[in-house]
């Protein structure tokens, strides 16, 4: 059956409607390119877009992956034939044409890795150079010159940035020369990422050289009461013992789960209650819903920990400790409550900025760890007085899609 004239204009119109949107689109991203209003203005925008690019795949750091993808955008920014990264060892990247003289790059700029200062190689004298070096002499035609710029990381060459034009006027040597000061601030942004992990990670070890000699110590004495008077409670106890040790000694993790730290926390519990016996009570309230908020590892156990020995030890009679996790919108909220001596603000106030050793060392790792994974603004909030025991409140964010427990 033929189609009908309504068909055939349906069609028609369907097929008009996806024009028209199709130009729609493509008339709004062109305006609001022309937004950007001045030629300078809209080559403004491409240089700093770029630039953010190739930021982005020198956060890791100078490796071979991430330097391959920022070459092209850097040499965008330069206008160059070709452009190369180097590390001190060999060449990491290589965008561009001249992939001939790739062999003799890193001879070529080795005055400039170990004298850190920028060098230029004309035309001519680079395929004398290349050729002596081991690359393939050029044709005339395609001769290039070279600016090769170090890379510092304070004060440390760590690379160079090799610019290939077929002149090396005044505005690309000092382009180059600030593409690799660029450069160098990203390694250094990478470095500093790597020693903030590092020293989280040392303040977690520092954080179990704190456990281990003083609580086993004390665990394995309670456990040892145990063994004529009451076997069972003995064999218990080791077995929580081990399992509070698995937990707080793992090798793997700068994270786990609000869940998982107080399971390890009502282990701590029943061994230090196998110590003080009524003297340590413990109340809990937790909200379901925050269970399975990530959190940095071993920060709540310390501060449990900082209750019993510098709360409730000194303390005559019982002393009571309250737990609580509650959902706070956006973020997860615990606190921990003893009703312990307490101490004093000026003290307190010394031991968080790390002018205390020893004691209450727990307190400070734990704060440093949630300032430095969270900002400034996320660390222990402490109230306490003398006699008047410690409430100490933890907020964590409950998403974390860059932390895995």
């Amino acid at each position: 059956m033929p189609d009908s004239p309504l068909l055939t204009a349906a069609s028609v119109a369907v097929i008009a409607l996806a024009i028209a949107a199709v130009v729609a689109v493509g008339l709004k991203v062109l305006h609001s390119f022309r937004d950007l209003g001045t030629d300078a203005e809209r080559a403004t925008y491409k240089t700093l877009h770029a630039a953010s690019r190739a930021g982005q795949y020198l956060r890791t750091g100078l490796n071979p992956a991430g330097a391959a993808k920022a070459s092209k955008q850097l040499r965008s920014l330069l206008g160059c034939d070709a452009l190369a990264i180097t590390d001190t060892t060999g060449v990491l990247a290589w965008d561009g044409a001249g992939e001939e003289l790739k062999p003799a790059l890193m001879g070529l700029a080795a005055k400039v890795l170990d004298g850190g200062h920028l060098a230029v190689i004309p035309a001519g004298e680079l395929q004398l150079l290349a050729a002596g070096d081991g690359g393939r002499p050029l044709t005339p035609e395609v001769e290039r010159a070279v600016v090769i710029a170090p890379i510092r990381a304070g004060a440390r060459v760590v690379g160079v940035v090799a610019a290939f034009a077929p002149a090396a006027g005044a505005g690309l040597v000092r382009a180059t020369g600030e593409v690799a000061d660029w450069v160098a601030t990203q390694v250094e942004l990478a470095e500093l990422d790597a020693s903030r992990t590092l020293l989280m990670e040392a303040e977690v070890r520092a954080l179990r050289a704190q456990i281990s000699p003083h609580f086993i110590y004390n665990s394995l004495n309670a456990i040892a009461s145990f063994i004529n008077t009451d076997p069972v409670r003995a064999r218990e106890l080791v077995v929580e013992f081990a399992d509070f040790t698995r937990y707080s000694f793992r090798r793997h993790g700068d994270f786990t789960t609000l869940a998982e730290e107080l399971r390890c926390i009502d282990r701590y519990l029943l061994l230090e209650r196998a110590r003080f016996g009524d003297r340590v009570q413990v109340s809990l309230r937790i909200a379901p819903e925050v269970l399975s908020t990530v959190i940095p590892f071993l920060s709540l156990q310390p501060l449990v920990e900082n209750a019993v020995r510098h709360g409730l030890e000194a303390k005559e009679g019982p002393g009571h400790i309250s737990i609580t996790a509650n959902d706070s919108g956006a973020f997860a909220e615990v606190t921990i409550e003893d009703d312990g001596v307490g101490m004093d603000p000026e003290q307190l106030r010394s031991v968080l900025a790390g002018h205390s050793d020893g004691e209450h060392v727990g307190l400070r790792n734990v704060d440093a760890r949630l300032r430095q994974v969270y900002g400034d603004d996320n660390g222990l909030v402490i109230e306490t007085a003398p006699g008047e025991g410690t409430l100490i409140t933890m907020r964590v964010p409950k998403s974390q899609p860059r932390h895995d427990a």
